[in-house]
């Protein structure tokens, strides 16, 4: 299954053997743990026996960026919606949709670390946020405990997800998400050409355009598309620039023959 499990930061490593555990009862074997405060396969497979398989394969990054870098889809996890605008679904809802995804390329599915969750900067790389339903007395989950409900979901949709649907001739496939960090800095720098953030906070209209372009899920030649928007922009106005700058320096001498 071409799915990954993602651990940002995780501080426990009992913590990470139950999630090692979790995965091998629901049938899911790619995991990559971002940054961990520790990491010993030996001690791992102790806590999730049998788990050698999972472990030995597993990627430590030392980035989310880097460990996110191959995947054209991508869910992070909340234990609550937050006030940031996010595309948020529940578990059941979006996990036919996370296999389908998984046809056409890497899925990475992204569990913060135990104490605080993810960051808004870490969900801004997420073009879903899964929420698990909860008691509102006691909404946090154990880390273990929230990747087996999740991989649960996954394993109960796996009998009746859909086929994969036909997709256009000249598709590239799904944008990764480096491809995408890529198109969000260009529309950045077009937009500040044009001084669109002057009364506007950076950071939310780029959250905003990022809820927008995760729910429309790009594919490789849309990404390239709106980063060229974006690349235009400013270039168009560096050119202008330029060029009054050189209206207003009066007449050129005529060159010389050569």
């Amino acid at each position: 299954m071409n799915i990954t499990i993602v651990l940002h930061q995780p501080q426990d490593l009992v913590n990470i053997g139950g999630v090692v555990r979790a995965m091998a009862n629901m049938g899911l074997e790619r995991l990559t743990v971002v940054d961990p405060a520790e990491f010993d396969p030996w001690r791992i497979t102790g806590i999730a026996h049998r788990t050698e398989h999972i472990v030995e394969d597993a990627r430590v990054a030392p980035t989310l960026e880097e460990a996110l870098a191959n995947a054209t889809y991508v869910v992070g996890t909340s234990a609550r919606p937050r006030t940031a605008q996010r595309n948020y679904r529940r578990p059941r809802d979006l996990a036919p949709r996370i296999l389908r995804r998984a046809h056409d390329g890497e899925v990475a599915i992204v569990f913060g670390r135990e104490d605080r969750g993810l960051s808004n900067e870490a969900l801004d790389r997420c073009h879903e946020v899964l929420v698990i339903p909860t008691s509102p007395s006691h909404a946090s989950l154990n880390l273990a405990q929230a990747v087996l409900l999740v991989a649960y979901e996954l394993f109960l949709a796996g009998a009746a997800a859909p086929a994969e649907l036909p997709t256009g001739k000249r598709s590239l496939g799904p944008a990764t998400a480096a491809e995408l960090e890529e198109t969000y800095r260009a529309l950045a720098a077009g937009l500040a050409s044009i001084d669109f953030f002057k009364a506007r906070k950076p950071e939310s209209v780029m959250r905003v355009l990022r809820t927008i372009f995760g729910r429309t899920t790009l594919d490789a030649h849309e990404a390239r598309l709106v980063r060229a928007i974006g690349y235009e922009t400013r270039n168009r106005v560096e050119r202008g620039d330029a060029a009054a700058t050189d209206d207003t320096a009066g007449p050129r001498e005529p060159l010389p023959p050569g």
